[in-house]
């Protein structure tokens, strides 16, 4: 079983529709989307849900108000300003009472370790979900993280174990996972375990730059990496830039993307590329699997020899 990430350094690059048209070209394969933060995979797949799974993470403090004696030193001790006194306009007679903001807490459990009543308890957060589907190309693993929530990197953790134990259960040769962009902790966790990744960029200013950034991740973690160039004609000076920078790092372009607006259309109608019809957008992407195939026997071969 071989892992292939799909990453970009920056959104927009045509990550997601790169990854899909792969999950409909690989047989044999377990689907993962690992932008937990903006998951978006699951438009193109149209899965449905077969497991579901809470997902729990960090704490946040709740306060007991039959329990609080209204001493104040939660207040002083929040660094946060999370906690303060409030009117209770529900009823009059209550006066002025403590309460703890569930959005500026940072759940350090200062204010339940000054509490000298224990009125604080400290609670895990839910946080998310993750999910098994199955859709028509097979099964999928993917997740939804909460608004504002932390640990994305945790959650790509947990999904990725899920579909890597899919994997070996079901005998597959391929985990075919949709990174998220940037460099963040979602990337580094994605990036774990890896036989190949796969950058998507563009022929932007921005484009080369983020790439070059997520490259350099992907080499300290001593990940195999190759480059697709979407929308290559968007750009030419910019694109021959980012040919001369793979060209001197030693990266391989394995494929290169002309604007199509049959990708749009091919959108539009939640279809993969591969499905909608041919196009010369079609046959690179299929050129494309060929050359992530070859990549990963190579790099099998290479490591075999090193043995």
């Amino acid at each position: 079983m071989k892992q292939i990430l799909v990453i970009s350094g920056k959104g927009g690059t045509g990550k997601t529709v790169v990854t899909s048209s792969l999950a409909a070209l690989a047989k044999k394969k377990v689907m993962v989307d690992c932008d937990v933060d903006a998951a978006d995979l699951h438009i193109l797949l149209n899965p449905t849900i077969q497991e579901r799974t809470i997902f729990k993470s960090g704490y946040s403090a709740k306060l007991d108000p039959d329990i609080c004696i209204q001493c104040g030193k939660c207040i002083n001790a929040c660094r946060f300003s999370a906690i303060h006194r409030s009117n209770d306009t529900a009823n009059a007679n209550m006066g002025e009472t403590i309460s703890i903001d569930p959005v500026g807490c940072e759940g350090c459990g200062l204010c339940a370790l000054v509490c000298p009543v224990k009125a604080i308890s400290m609670e895990e957060n839910i946080s998310g979900e993750w999910y098994v589907s199955e859709t028509r190309f097979g099964p999928m693993v993917h997740a939804r993280l909460g608004i504002a929530e932390e640990n994305s990197g945790k959650l790509v953790s947990q999904v990725r174990q899920k579909a890597t134990e899919i994997a070996e259960e079901k005998e597959c040769d391929w985990v075919i996972i949709d990174g998220s962009p940037g460099i963040g902790c979602p990337v580094i966790a994605s990036l774990s375990g890896i036989d190949l990744a796969v950058v998507v960029t563009e022929p932007t200013v921005s484009g080369l730059h983020d790439a070059d950034r997520v490259i350099q991740v992907a080499k300290h973690f001593h990940v195999p990496t190759v480059m697709v160039l979407n929308k290559c004609d968007l750009n030419n000076d910019v694109a021959q830039k980012i040919v001369e920078y793979c060209e001197s790092n030693a990266i391989q372009i394995i494929g290169k993307i002309p604007f199509d607006e049959t990708v749009v259309k091919a959108l539009i109608e939640k279809k993969t590329i591969v499905e909608y019809g041919e196009s010369d957008t079609k046959k690179t992407i299929e050129e494309i699997w060929q050359a992530i195939q070859k990549v990963v026997l190579k790099e099998v071969c290479h490591e075999k020899g090193q043995q």
